[in-house]
């Protein structure tokens, strides 16, 4: 069993590029569920999605189908984007196992983000998972692997000063809003487009920084349910463009397919934050007079830096904890063997037991007999089983692996 990741990310491609691969990823989950895919190895996925990065996991049976199982996710994203196939496999870096589990872990500790220890991706990574176990059954090694990628986060949240100061996208991109906007937050008014979780985290923050005056608006119809649970108020059906009008602040979390184009925008003075990965407002909105659009490119670069000494504590964590999730995988192949030679012994056993009941019956022989070779079988199996634990914690799990194929033709996966 093998767990690969496919990640595209602002490091690498545009945060359009991004966008695109995230919207033609949508189907993914579906996709890797059809008797096609699971033909082809593929027991399960997680699609961790943000506003600045598509990441895709996947856990393959058979390591030789990476190559039919990568062009069907390249091929669903190219029909649902309209980008070409072989820049969608150009947009994307692939990481296989042990490095999958550090990138994940490296992602989860902020380390990755556009602004260096935000705090939000831990709770997305959270999220993924949670909506991947919503949509199906998730095989156990990624659930583990997500849970200890959350696990890492808070290690390094706990033993570092990364994210001490709260910095996350959205706080930045008020800090950018802070610089152009008129009056203070205590008597502008925000109005947050979305109700996801992200539009939620907005309205935290603006809360932190004093603003009361906050309206949410939603094209799905979610906006009274989700402003009544936070004490905001709700655009009412029809008046965007008016409450466009009152805003001095905009912030843009939903991530529309439909973007408000520059004749949309009412006159007059407003400071546009567009952070939703696909965008919610055109970037032509930014020529227009007394607008001011700040976007995520703009946030990326403005984004304050951890010292060297915090982000090289964190890293060593990330390391520590890298280390520590391949002894758990590699004394759970140990468990596996350690059962697997039971499992084969007993077999043998039940088998010989069976053709001296045959020939003897059940008398109080026959029960004797059977109780004298059950406590031989364990007597045999204690050392082996000892040896298993030892050669583990040794990180010799192959050898033990090897010598059960070798001796009695039993196979692990040992990967």
């Amino acid at each position: 069993m093998a767990t690969y990741s496919f990640v595209a990310s602002h490091r690498i491609i545009d945060l359009t590029t991004v966008a695109l691969l995230s919207n033609g990823a949508a189907g993914i989950p579906e996709l890797f569920r059809t008797e096609t895919a699971q033909n082809l190895g593929v027991t399960g996925t997680i699609v961790l999605a943000t506003c600045n990065r598509l990441e895709i996991y996947v856990q393959l049976s058979v390591a030789e189908h990476l190559g039919p199982v990568s062009d069907m996710l390249y091929a669903e994203i190219a029909q649902k984007s309209e980008l070409d196939a072989e820049l969608i496999a150009d947009s994307f870096e692939i990481y296989e196992n042990l490095e999958a589990a550090k990138h994940l872990f490296t992602v989860a500790s902020g380390l990755e983000s556009a602004v260096v220890g935000e705090r939000e991706i831990a709770g997305q990574v959270r999220r993924a998972l949670a909506y991947a176990q919503e949509e199906g059954a998730v095989p156990g090694e990624l659930v583990q692997l997500f849970e200890h990628a959350a696990h890492t986060a808070r290690q390094v949240g706990q033993h570092t000063t990364i994210g001490s100061q709260g910095r996350s996208i959205v706080s930045v991109a008020l800090d950018l809003a802070d610089a152009v906007a008129e009056k203070d937050w205590k008597t502008r008014r925000a109005l947050v487009f979305g109700t996801g979780a992200y539009a939620g985290a907005t309205i935290a923050a603006l809360r932190e920084r004093g603003c009361e005056d906050i309206w949410v608006n939603s094209r799905s119809g979610r906006a009274p349910e989700f402003a009544a649970k936070r004490d905001v108020r709700a655009v009412p059906k029809g008046e965007t463009y008016k409450a466009m009008e009152q805003a001095d602040v905009i912030v843009g979390c939903s991530g529309g397919s439909d973007p408000l184009s520059p004749a949309e925008i009412p006159p007059g003075h407003h400071t546009i934050l567009d952070l939703a990965l696909s965008r919610d407002f055109d970037p032509a909105i930014a020529d227009l007079p007394q607008v001011e659009l700040i976007t995520l490119e703009s946030v990326r670069l403005a984004a304050p830096e951890e010292t060297e000494e915090a982000v090289a504590t964190a890293e060593r964590i990330v390391e520590s904890e890298t280390q520590a999730f391949a002894a758990r995988q590699k004394t759970r192949n140990i468990d596996s063997a350690i059962v697997a030679l039971r499992s084969h012994t007993m077999e043998v056993l039940d088998e010989e037991l069976d053709k001296v009941r045959s020939q003897f019956g059940c008398t109080a022989a026959t029960e004797q007999l059977e109780l004298a070779m059950r406590r031989m079988v364990k007597s045999l199996l204690h050392t082996p089983t000892i040896r298993a634990k030892q050669l583990a914690t040794q990180g010799r799990t192959s050898d033990y692996i090897a010598a059960l194929e070798t001796l009695y033709g039993i196979t692990i996966d040992d990967r």
